[in-house]
């Protein structure tokens, strides 16, 4: 089994930061990409930030120069610095990963539980 298990929501003011973080556990021999969704209420989920396993990072444009997506390999970690939060980041996030279980296995996708991410006005 594998599981991505985040930490790190909560309830912040507008302009404030937070940290997510993610980590994977379990029956794992090779992460690949790694990345951070959200879900706001009566939204689709939609991407926030990834991560390939050699660093090359991506971002939401309404995100972009506000959160920082970054990984430890060795630690099988993935972490989301976010700054500068608006009311409008409002939602649950979630922790994604492809996983290779055993060398020879296809690349499978995993998703976390979901953490919750308030801001205030």
């Amino acid at each position: 089994q594998v599981q991505l298990v985040e930490s790190g929501g909560g309830l912040v003011q507008a302009g404030g930061s937070l940290r997510l973080s993610c980590a994977a556990s379990g029956s794992i021999f090779s992460i690949n990409a790694m990345g951070w969704y959200r879900q706001a209420s009566g939204k689709q989920r939609e991407l926030v930030a990834g991560i390939t396993r050699d660093g090359v990072t991506s971002y939401a444009d309404s995100v972009k120069g506000r959160f920082t997506i970054s990984r430890d390999n060795a630690k099988k970690t993935v972490s989301l610095q976010m700054n500068g939060l608006k009311p409008e980041d409002t939602a649950v996030y979630y922790c994604n990963a492809d996983v290779r279980k055993l060398p020879l296995n296809p690349w499978a996708n995993y998703w976390g539980q979901g953490t919750q991410v308030t801001v205030s006005s």
